[in-house]
C-alpha cells in the first residue's frame, strides 16, 4: 500500500441498523484506516425509515467508533466506492444464502472495477440470525426487538409504528 490511506466502504440499507451491522462495522473498522458506511435504498425493499432517518440512526449508533463516516449514496456501489477512494468493500455474511448472493455480487463488482476488493466478514455466531427485515416484522406484530437492536433503535422503530 505504500503509505496510502486504506479506505473501505460498508454499504447497506440499515433499515434499521442491527447488532449484526454494528458487529461488522466495529470489526471492519480495524481492517482499514477509514470506513465509510454507505447508506442506500434498495429498490426491491420497502424501507420503514427514510434515507435521512437511517443516516441519522447509523451516525448515532457508530458515534463511538473511530475512523467511521456515514454517507448517503444512490449509484452503483463500485462508482460510490471509487468516489470515496476505497480499495475495499466490506460485506457481512450470516448464512449460506447470503454467501451465494454476495459471491455473485462480488464477481459482478470485480468485473466493473478490479481495483477494489470485496472482503467478507462472518457475523458473530450469536448475531447471525438477525436481519433487519425480520426485526421489522417482529416489531410490527408487537414482539420485543431489544435482543436485535440498541434501545435507541428499538425506540425509533416503536415510534415509526405508532
Amino acid at each position: 500500500m505504500g503509505g496510502r490511506e486504506r479506505i473501505g466502504v460498508y454499504p447497506g440499507t440499515f433499515d434499521p441498523i442491527t447488532f449484526g451491522h454494528l458487529d461488522i462495522i466495529r470489526r471492519g473498522a480495524h481492517l482499514v484506516d477509514r470506513l465509510v458506511i454507505g447508506v442506500t435504498t434498495n429498490p426491491s425493499k420497502e424501507p420503514m425509515f427514510t434515507v435521512e432517518e437511517r443516516m441519522q440512526m447509523v451516525r448515532r449508533e457508530v458515534a463511538d467508533v473511530a475512523g467511521v463516516s456515514v454517507v448517503e449514496f444512490d449509484s452503483l456501489l463500485m462508482d460510490f466506492a471509487e468516489s470515496q477512494g476505497a480499495t475495499l468493500i466490506l460485506r457481512g455474511l450470516r448464512a449460506v444464502a447470503d454467501f451465494e448472493y454476495e459471491y455473485q455480487m462480488a464477481g459482478m463488482n470485480q468485473q466493473l472495477n478490479d481495483r477494489i476488493e470485496t472482503v467478507f466478514l462472518m457475523a458473530d455466531v450469536s448475531l447471525q440470525p438477525i436481519a433487519s427485515r425480520l426485526v421489522k416484522e417482529i416489531a410490527r406484530y408487537g414482539g420485543a426487538i431489544d435482543k436485535f437492536v440498541t434501545p435507541a433503535v428499538a425506540a425509533d422503530v416503536a415510534e415509526k409504528l405508532k
